[in-house]
């Protein structure tokens, strides 16, 4: 993906929307991950940092007001709510507690693109870490080098992306399906084959890596001393 913009979370349960609103935003430059309920969203955000959140209110099992409630402070992430005509108390409550815009159902994609824009341009943060150094490594994701003692090895976007996930949560395990959303790619045997890519730029003994570390059963982790 050029000219990468942000990673978005769309929360909805209408498949047709999450769908219209993924392959809209996707043709702008941002990463899309979705989610069709508020618990499927919360699993995703104990693992991935997002720019902003489209947040449907309406929707079974937990609102989306409900989801600001219990998520708003935790995470510090713009939100989005997408509301239908008429909710103007549902509209005012999601700004008392958190929401910083919403969008009127039916709604335009364009529309959407324009104010998740303007929303990012107030508020967006470098809270990805961009440099890091530990041991005899160096990890810059401006100049996409890796620095390993006085060996140079340059990162490809699919690259960046992983390391700018992982070494933002040291210690969090990170699936083979939220790999798989982050760098849109759905073959496993493809994520084992960068992780062993970047494992040699990063290991002194790949083989046996202490900080690209595999969790049997459950994925990868990154930890940084």
């Amino acid at each position: 993906m050029n000219n990468f913009r942000g990673h978005i979370l769309v929360i909805d349960d209408d498949d047709g929307i999450r769908n219209l609103v993924k392959k809209f935003l996707k043709q702008k430059n941002y990463l899309i991950t979705t989610a069709s309920n508020a618990f499927d969203a919360e699993e995703k955000l104990k693992v991935i940092r997002f720019d902003l959140i489209v947040l449907d209110i309406m929707m079974p099992g937990k609102s989306g007001l409900e989801f600001i409630r219990d998520n708003k402070f935790k995470i510090n992430t713009p939100i989005i709510l997408l509301t239908a005509k008429g909710e103007a108390s549902d509209r005012i409550e999601g700004f008392e507690i958190g929401a910083d815009d919403y969008l009127a159902k039916p709604f335009e994609p364009k529309e959407l693109a324009f104010r998740i824009n303007s929303i990012l341009k107030r508020t967006i943060k470098d809270h990805i870490k961009r440099v890091v150094e530990f041991q005899n490594l160096k990890i810059d994701l401006n100049k996409l080098y890796i620095y390993k003692g006085k060996t140079e090895f340059k990162i490809n976007n699919t690259e960046k992306k992983i390391l700018e996930q992982m070494i933002s949560l040291p210690g969090k395990i990170f699936t083979r399906d939220i790999i798989s959303e982050l760098i849109d790619i759905d073959k496993e045997r493809s994520i084992d084959v960068i992780i062993t890519r970047l494992r040699k730029k990063i290991e002194d003994d790949p083989k046996n890596p202490k900080f690209l570390q595999t969790i049997r059963g459950e994925g990868y982790v990154f930890w940084i001393e």
